[in-house]
């Protein structure tokens, strides 16, 4: 859906189109969407708060961007300076087009003016959506993802990986019944029990591989265990 928002985004913006306002707009909502299930507090949701920008059962575009804001503690609340920066901005956004409909062919030039306004106004729609997503994401990019809720991939936490595979060691504990019972040893006494299948640690861990035990294990028929009497 983003990557289609984006192509229509283009496609409006060189063919002199307003509806490239809202794609850049919708991108920039669903960039603070993301951000928000990322780094909200299951204890203390957002949504729960008592002034929560998203609190109604349909947050608009400028409900989203403001939690995003709240969420990364990049303002503190609709007061704001910051925040009334962006609110202002995208309300010449819907200004705009209620002067374009009125402008017509008996305005005295309102339309021709419309036009050239329009032009740039679409430029800065999309500067403005671009610095949005920009700060947000170098901002979020400063923070430690919580590694239990996070949709970030393994490689986002390279610093902490690395310093985890340097004071850790893994001990076999057993690997029977088809299943692989481990200990991993962190530092000096931090002891982690996993255990772990073959189907789970190729899923995990290289898919073309599980995938290639798919293929191999496709016939093979599991018997039901005899029932002793």
């Amino acid at each position: 859906m983003l990557a289609q928002t984006l192509e229509s985004l283009e496609l409006q913006f060189d063919e002199q189109n307003d509806g490239c306002i809202d794609a850049a707009k919708a991108i920039v909502e669903c960039a603070c969407r993301v951000l928000i299930e990322e780094l909200d507090d299951p204890s203390n949701p957002i949504k729960g708060w008592k002034d929560s920008p998203i609190k109604g059962e349909q947050p608009g575009f400028k409900d989203w961007v403001s939690a995003a804001f709240r969420m990364m503690r990049l303002v503190e609340s609709k007061a704001d300076p910051f925040s009334k920066v962006i609110s202002q901005h995208y309300k010449l956004t819907d200004a705009l087009g209620d002067f374009r409909n009125a402008a017509g062919p008996l305005s005295h030039g309102k339309e021709g003016f419309a036009q050239r306004l329009s032009v740039h106004h679409r430029r800065s729609a999309l500067l403005a959506a671009d610095a949005l997503v920009t700060f947000l994401h170098s901002s979020y990019l400063e923070r430690t993802p919580d590694p239990v809720r996070t949709l970030e991939p393994y490689e986002r936490f390279a610093d902490t990986n690395e310093k985890i595979d340097y004071a850790s060691a893994i001990h076999v504990v057993s690997a029977e019944d088809g299943s692989l019972d481990l200990e991993i040893i962190v530092g000096e006494d931090e002891r982690i029990p996993i255990s772990v299948t073959p189907s789970q640690l190729l899923f995990s861990i290289d898919r073309e591989a599980y995938k290639l035990a798919q293929n191999a294990t496709a016939s093979i028929e599991i018997l039901p265990e005899e029932v002793e009497e």
